[in-house]
């Protein structure tokens, strides 16, 4: 398999990975199940690696990372709101 595509099939699995914890944020309306600490980690996580790829000034990084972040946020949000 090209590596370019094992690439881009990665980027996109990791940077939507965190939609279908905000579909069941959304449908059940509860987040006790949900751990904050590790929703906050992940976001500041990702707020690294996008301050990472503006200072290298590498464009997937920032595409993925940009879009992770808006993601993680809303979890955050969503698990707040639903405490």
């Amino acid at each position: 398999m090209n590596n370019h595509i094992i690439g881009y099939v990665a980027a996109f699995l990791t940077t939507f990975a965190g939609i279908p914890q905000i579909v069941r944020l959304l449908k059940l309306r509860e987040s006790r199940d949900i751990s904050l600490a590790t929703a906050l980690f992940l976001g500041i996580g990702v707020l690294l690696w996008l301050i990472y790829g503006l200072a290298i000034g590498d464009r997937p990084l920032i595409a993925a990372n940009s879009i992770s972040l808006c993601i993680s946020a809303a979890t955050v949000l969503l698990v707040l709101r639903y405490r």
